[in-house]
Order: structure tokens, then sequence, then C-alpha cells
């Protein structure tokens, strides 16, 4: 050792342990709750809009019911029937019994074509093919596709 370098004779500098991840500063706390709280807000919606939509669900498989039916049989009457109870019974879902319940013919087509987000699909023969004994002028696949578009697209005031 060379007496006349004092920092020789100095001890070696001792590092810090290391800084741990564990526990986590307050702020990854309130950070961790935030994301949890946010992630819990939106299973929530979800789930009620899941929920919500359930009738729309149950409306498309009978729809497709009816459709098989009619390739089945061929019965027009039959099918045009049981998609108009359909319909009248989604929208007894999803509106006021007292704004839907009593309304029928062109006025029914008018409520099917002002509650759906663009073309609805539905002319003025359907509400007339309800009525009428022979309905080989309606084009039943025509009126399918109207009817799913209208389960899948009606909007409903929240």
């Amino acid at each position: 050792m060379n007496p006349q370098d004092p920092l020789a004779a100095l001890a070696p500098l001792r590092e810090p342990a290391a800084v741990g991840w564990w526990p986590p500063a307050p702020g990854w706390w309130m950070l961790a709750i935030a994301l949890l709280a946010a992630l819990g807000t939106l299973a929530w919606y979800l789930w009620r809009r899941h929920r919500a939509n359930a009738y729309r669900r149950r409306a498309a498989l009978q729809l497709q019911t009816l459709e098989a039916q009619y390739a089945a049989d061929g019965d027009a009457v039959r099918f045009l029937t049981g998609a108009n109870a359909l319909l009248k019974s989604v929208a007894l879902c999803a509106y006021p019994r007292r704004d839907v319940a009593s309304i029928h013919g062109e006025a029914w087509v008018n409520f099917l074509r002002e509650s759906v987000r663009g073309d609805s699909g539905f002319d003025t023969d359907f509400g007339d093919a309800l009525y009428r004994p022979a309905t080989d002028a309606v084009n039943c696949e025509r009126i399918a596709r109207a009817a799913r578009n209208w389960i899948e697209r009606h909007e409903v005031a929240a």
C-alpha cells in the first residue's frame, strides 16, 4: 500500500440492495383497482346487452324453423301467418303493448318499416297477403329475409 495514496485505504463501495417489485407503489394499486372496475363494468354491460337481446336470438331460431317447414311442405299461407305472428310477438317484447297490440294491415307494415334501420324489405303485399287466400304472387323467401332483417336490426328506445 502506498502511504501517499489515501484512496487506496478506503474500503470498496457497497451497492444498495436492488429495488424489489413487491409491494407496488400506491399509484399501481390505484391503476389496478381502476382497471378491475372498468373490466367489471364492461362485463356487466355486455351481460345486460346479451340478456336484453335474448328475444332476438329466440325469434331468429323460430324463423329458421318456419323456413324449414316452408321448404318441406311449401305451404305459403302457414309460413306467412307464422312469420306475422312471430314478428308481432317480437314487437310485443320490444315495444310497449299499447303501441303494437292493436295495429294490423297497412299500419302494421308501416310500423315494421319505420322501426328498422335502413330498408326493411316489407312491401304492402306482406300486409295484403295475410288476408288473401291465394298467396302465389308472394315471394316467401323475400319476406323471410325481411323478417330476419327486422328481427336483427329493429331499433328499441332505451
